[in-house]
């Protein structure tokens, strides 16, 4: 039996026609298909403007630069992330926070944000993480946000294709100031590597834009000296090679005419898991947004405790039957560099409870419901 990975892209001949097209034309680098990939994914979420990068990362770091981050300021996130979310803040030179988590949702909590507000100095950038797909209700955070002019970058690494309580669209960027999309291979769609910053201020992109690529312009209006000639291009800030190529952007265009079929198959999937995976001693996340988010991943919950059965253990006997389980994720604060910055575990006891329970089971669009059956009396049997 081949292993079950927790996650894979999904490919077809449709997608590696396009990236042979490239292949055998004039572009490979910053060609046509950066542009089209750009509008298809910004009309499609609902914003003004979409810039591609090499990768999430880059556009977290370059999204918190055009913010105007930097030394004496400070960035809030959720300690359930990605090292990436809050990283970006101290590339820039910034201080970074966290808010823990809600135990339900596995996002930022909300009562825990206000109480920190009250004691604090808000933050300049609060980037709430869009935890397996599901949205962080950003309408709460609005009046604060304007009061304290709090700049709200969304971590939608996650949530391409998915929705809001209110059915508007992630990335519309109607509640933020930025959205950042990712396209690794285990996420919703794919370019290889990628990522993706949406907008709706055209400042914003203009400098993202410029960032991307080593802060040069070609663009008269944005030049400070006199054009040497046609040839003239111009440094106008310290960026980055950060740019996504025509061949990666093909893959996303071709991925992006199957973002419905996918979010739907991963929903679908996840009401499989309600059917099979049914164990009192299992808490499955909660079921309020099954239409509504994109489903990145799929995290439950195991009273290891109360089975006197040993997480690791667990894992173990797990892929041991060519299950590819993983844990999403190691809180930020436990990582061995943020200790090292000052950060106890115990100040955020919700994620550290949610990490000592956590388990993300495979989920992705190839996936049948004999897989589903299969993980779900795995895991159940081990439980015994």
């Amino acid at each position: 039996m081949k292993t079950i990975p927790y996650g894979k892209q999904s490919l077809n001949n449709d997608d590696i026609l396009s990236v042979v097209e490239v292949l055998t034309s004039d572009y490979l680098t910053q060609g046509p298909q950066i542009e089209i990939f750009e509008k298809k994914v910004s009309e499609y979420c609902g914003a003004e403007y979409a810039v591609a990068v090499s990768n999430a990362t880059a556009a977290l770091h370059i999204a918190c630069m055009v913010a105007g981050f930097g030394p004496g300021k400070k960035l809030w996130t959720s300690p359930n992330s990605f090292v990436a979310s809050s990283n970006c803040g101290l590339y820039c030179g910034g201080e970074v926070d966290f808010v823990d988590i809600d135990a339900q949702t596995l996002n930022v909590s909300q009562d825990h944000f206000f109480k920190k507000i009250d004691k604090e100095k808000s933050p300049d950038i609060f980037i709430p993480v869009h935890f397996s797909g599901r949205a962080v209700e950003l309408d709460v955070y609005q009046k604060i946000r304007i009061e304290k002019k709090i700049i709200i970058i969304e971590d939608a690494s996650h949530s391409i294709g998915g929705s809001y309580l209110d059915g508007s669209r992630i990335g519309s960027c109607a509640k933020s100031d930025m959205t950042i999309f990712s396209f690794h291979p285990v996420k919703i769609i794919t370019t290889g590597e990628g990522g993706m910053i949406l907008t709706n201020n055209k400042e914003y992109y203009l400098k993202l834009k410029e960032l991307r690529s080593h802060g040069i312009t070609r663009d008269i209006e944005r030049m400070k000296n006199v054009s040497h000639g046609p040839w003239y291009y111009e440094q106008t800030a310290l960026g980055f090679n950060y740019r996504l190529t025509d061949m990666q952007a093909a893959l996303g265009n071709s991925q992006m005419t199957r973002l419905n079929a996918f979010v739907e198959k991963r929903q679908a999937l996840v009401q499989m898991y309600r059917k099979h995976l049914i164990n009192k001693y299992i808490k499955l996340p909660d079921d309020k947004y099954d239409k509504l988010s994109s489903w990145h991943l799929f995290v439950v919950q195991i009273d290891f405790k109360s089975l006197k059965v040993c997480q690791v253990e667990t894992f173990e006997r797990m892929k041991d039957r060519k299950i590819g389980v993983n844990l999403h994720y190691i809180p930020i604060p436990a990582q061995k560099y943020y200790q090292d910055l000052g950060f106890n575990c115990k100040d955020f006891p919700v994620v550290m409870n949610y990490y000592s329970m956590a388990m993300t089971l495979p989920l992705y669009p190839e996936m049948i419901e004999s897989d589903i059956i299969y993980i779900s009396n795995s895991l159940k049997e081990i439980l015994k």
